[in-house]
């Protein structure tokens, strides 16, 4: 059958010849960087970086929009280095014509951008006025719904040799809310006869309270990376870049820490930027990392709602949970599966009311064994101060709603980070320093949001569904009957 087709050979004769032709023509229509380069004008870049430039003396500068446009590249196609970039400039019509360059001109060297950002960028917010600049077209575009926002973290393999590192004694993060909780700890001691707490003294070498000290390992090739291990993993140095997105996955906000800080800790700082900037949030989800009453709490005053799972306890196998203890909020106090009584004893420095049992019953009941193995017969549980917020992030928990929502994590900042490693080059970085790790991580996901903005834009009239697993209508219903007694019930 294939005998009917007669041999051609290609007259290799004519990559030598002359042909008169644009660079636009070469470029497809249905082109990435066609779309990019349409859905947004990159002449802001111009006006944010002018005073880092002089005006009329010195020699011509490479254009800064022509800096910023290799690195997107480099961002956009997943290409491991600013090197390997230049080299797929120079062969990539599409790339440069996106660049703004002829066929025949030559590309800047690829030390180029690093020495610019170096002089220029790195003590300035253009990285972030970039991000800040796509996000509020898309927002003008009608494509970013804050209704429900969704936050987690991930890390990012630092250019560290595990091995290389040196021990040193470092101070545990502070607690934003720290000076609020001990309000409230020394408000409800005084109520019950008991002596305030006073101050920490974060200069006190002796202090056990939550800014103690603790020996961590220092990279010495990135010392502003952190040792991270998750479960069984492999320890290596990283990043945690902690991300907020919407119901679309267009990232909101963005922020970077070593890798040894706890997803928790940097949830603050994140939340707060994100709903200063939108004032319409009602639902915050996050994982069961998350689940803690600090974070509760302040999710619940910022006036949304906390969408979080089932968090397994901590006890060990063998012994009652505590869920098997029933609290009596009237009378403040515990009952053990014995029907027998823990009274409130006192409230620690960590903000938690020590609830303890008689040890004369306690050493002849039946189920001890099954509650503790204490030797003085005792046994504590522990309630923090602000628990009756994470009883609400319960309640929405077992809602029909809740659950609808929270499966939709998969596929928003899940499937953000899954993006983000598989196809822009996000699981390892090459750069060193918190600072530099930032810069490019932010303008990683300035570029996650200029892509979707850009294809989104192409397609114009063309959504996703607002709420895929339940419709905005049902939403609202939700919310006008049950935010206000939920929120009361935390006051």
């Amino acid at each position: 059958m294939w005998g009917d087709e007669m041999l051609t050979k290609k007259n290799r004769e004519i990559i030598e010849q002359v042909e008169l032709v644009s660079i636009d023509s070469l470029v497809p229509q249905d082109h990435l960087l066609r779309a990019v380069e349409e859905s947004i004008d990159f002449n802001f870049i111009y006006d944010e970086v002018k005073d880092l430039y002089s005006e009329n003396t010195g020699r011509p500068s490479i254009d800064p929009v022509v800096l910023i446009k290799l690195l997107m590249l480099q961002v956009l196609y997943g290409i491991r280095s600013m090197r390997q970039t230049i080299r797929e400039v120079e062969v990539n019509v599409a790339y440069r014509w996106f660049l703004g360059y002829g066929l025949q001109e030559k590309i800047p060297h690829f030390s180029t951008f690093g020495k610019n950002y170096e002089r220029r960028f790195k003590e300035s917010d253009l990285f972030e006025k970039i991000f800040e600049r796509v996000l509020m077209e898309a927002i003008e575009c009608g494509f970013v719904k804050t209704d429900a926002v969704f936050i987690d973290a991930t890390h990012i393999k630092a250019s560290a040799n595990k091995n290389k590192y040196i021990e040193k004694v470092a101070k545990q993060r502070t607690q934003k809310y720290k000076e609020e909780l001990l309000k409230e700890i020394n408000a409800e001691r005084e109520a019950n006869g008991k002596k305030p707490f006073e101050e920490e003294d974060d200069d006190d070498d002796n202090n056990k309270g939550e800014n103690s000290s603790k020996k961590v390992r220092v990279s010495t090739t990135d010392p502003e990376s952190g040792m991270f291990q998750k479960g069984e993993k492999e320890r290596c140095f990283a990043y945690t870049a902690s991300v907020a997105c919407d119901r679309n996955n267009f990232v909101l906000g963005v922020k970077i820490a070593p890798g040894n800080v706890h997803d928790s800790q940097v949830f603050s700082d994140l939340f707060q930027e994100v709903n200063d900037k939108f004032s319409k949030i009602e639902a915050v989800v996050v994982d069961a990392g998350y689940k803690t009453p600090g974070i509760c709490r302040e999710i619940i005053e910022a006036g949304a709602l906390p969408v979080m799972p089932y968090k397994r306890p901590m006890t060990k196998d063998g012994y009652f949970k505590k869920r098997e203890y029933v609290y009596d909020e009237y009378y403040d106090c515990y009952i053990c599966p014995n029907n027998q009584i823990l009274e409130y004893s006192t409230t620690n420095r960590a903000g938690y009311r020590e609830y303890r049992s008689n040890p004369q019953i306690c050493c002849k009941c039946p189920m001890r064994l099954q509650c503790t193995k204490s030797k003085n017969y005792t046994k504590i549980i522990t309630r923090h101060i602000w628990e009756h917020y994470i009883e609400i992030a319960e309640d929405i928990r077992h809602t029909q709603w809740g659950k609808e929502l929270y499966k939709m994590r998969g596929q928003t900042i899940e499937r953000v980070f899954a993006d983000a490693k598989e196809k822009h080059g996000m699981r390892y970085t090459n750069l060193r320093g918190l600072r530099k790790v930032g810069h490019y991580l932010t303008l990683l996901f300035a570029c996650m949001n200029l892509k979707k903005l850009a294809l989104w834009k192409k397609r114009r009239g063309t959504f996703p569904p607002t709420v895929p697993a339940l419709h905005s209508f049902f939403l609202k219903i939700f919310f006008a009957f049950n935010k206000k007694p939920l929120l009361g019930y935390a006051s």
